[in-house]
């Protein structure tokens, strides 16, 4: 392991290891729904447009999810609330394999993404708390990188249980997966405590005879702070998203890849992903939240257009596939970080969770938006069209934000 890690004390490993664990099982929760749908499509003869409302169902619900999640944080704890936010959305993952039309998929979608925003909401700001200001970054970042793992591990799932099974029964046992996250809480409720900054935040406001009021946020100190930061995080998501759920569509109906080698062309943008993730992670203790935000922007928008618009080979996007994960999934590592900076103690789960969740619902909604417009334009054009205005909106939202590198994070402030 890296220096920076041997220096971490007890404490912060294994807050560490849990927030990397629960976000990996969280990244293989949600894409499951992303291999699965070719499957779907076929079978309950969906349309594009019905396909990209179901992906979109569990991420918008995710948004309120997470505010729900943040704001409970900042009331009981983010521990218990991060426990209870795991426990749901491996339950309504699991769930979503005995469900047989459209509408009884498109609410345990919706449900499952009410604990999916909810895990990311209390385990990142239960990791930006308990790490020290020197390494955050890294360490958040490097959790972030978790999604790539739970990522990489549902693909292959997906090529293995696609390979063996039937599509009639494939996906059924790809959500009945979904249930394994459950276990983790046994080790979240042992070896997890709460942050001393939080704890002393608590005694603060309880000597001050107050309650937190998660509308604080929206005060004038704040308001500029969530709208921009909301944007910041939709302007991520919506790139993220546009390309991570109908990848796999695309590759498969407009590519007309095999189950193998889809799965091939997926393992390359994952494994870019993972790398972006940890590359990113450096970065943003090394130059900075922002200017890594601006970096990965630019070259997301850069690598999309040439992966959905340029007439390319299949050999081509292979090859592309490694930067088009890199730089789209690690533009995420410094978001934990830099939105635990922002908002002060008293109200962080509720600014954090607002902001990040908002913004993912706003994101949320382009693979239904690529799914419409791929009625009037190929899917690849669609893709990009979404993909690149979304980072636009990022580096809009990113330039007015003060940078945060190294703040020591105060009780109650």
């Amino acid at each position: 392991m890296p220096g920076w890690f041997r220096g971490l004390s007890v404490e912060e490993r294994r807050v560490f290891w849990a927030c990397f664990a629960g976000w990996a099982l969280d990244g293989m929760d949600v894409q499951i729904y992303s291999f699965v749908m070719p499957a779907l499509i076929g079978l309950w003869k969906l349309s594009n447009s019905q396909a990209g409302m179901l992906g979109t169902a569990a991420l918008l619900l995710s948004a309120l999810g997470g505010w729900f999640a943040g704001m409970l944080a900042d009331r009981f704890g983010r521990v218990r609330v991060l426990q209870v936010a795991i426990v749901w959305y491996a339950l309504f993952t699991f769930l979503s394999g005995l469900t047989n039309s459209f509408s009884q998929l498109l609410i345990v979608r919706g449900l499952q993404g009410l604990g999916f925003g909810g895990e990311w909401a209390a385990g990142s700001v239960l990791m930006g708390e308990v790490i020290d200001a020197r390494h955050r970054g890294k360490a958040v970042g490097v959790v972030q990188g978790g999604w790539a793992i739970g990522w990489g591990a549902g693909a292959i799932a997906y090529i293995v249980v696609f390979s063996l099974l039937p599509n009639e029964w494939a996906w059924r046992v790809m959500f009945f997966l979904g249930i394994s996250p459950a276990a983790l809480v046994i080790y979240i409720q042992r070896y997890v405590s709460e942050p001393r900054v939080f704890e002393a935040t608590r005694r603060e406001v309880a000597a001050r005879s107050e309650r937190v009021n998660f509308l604080e946020i929206f005060s004038p100190p704040l308001l500029a702070t969530t709208i921009l930061a909301a944007l910041l995080v939709a302007g991520a998501m919506g790139g993220y998203y546009a390309l991570t759920i109908w990848l796999p569509t695309y590759l498969k109906t407009v590519r007309h890849l095999s189950v193998f080698n889809t799965g091939a062309y997926l393992a390359v943008i994952i494994v870019g992903s993972a790398l972006g993730y940890f590359c990113a992670a450096y970065l943003t203790d090394g130059i900075g939240r922002r200017r890594t935000f601006f970096l990965f922007a630019v070259s997301s928008a850069l690598i999309v257009l040439l992966y959905t618009y340029l007439p390319v080979s299949n050999g081509t996007m292979l090859v592309l596939g490694l930067p088009l994960g890199f730089f789209a999934s690690g533009i995420f590592s410094g978001m934990g970080p830099f939105l635990t900076e922002l908002f002060p103690s008293r109200v962080r789960g509720s600014g954090q969770g607002f902001s990040y969740n908002f913004g993912r619902g706003v994101g949320a909604l382009f693979p239904a938006l690529v799914g419409y417009l791929s009625a009037w334009m190929p899917l690849g054009q669609a893709i990009g069209v979404f993909a690149i205005g979304a980072y636009a909106v990022l580096i809009l939202a990113a330039l007015p934000l003060p940078e945060t590198r190294g703040k020591h994070l105060e009780v109650y402030n």
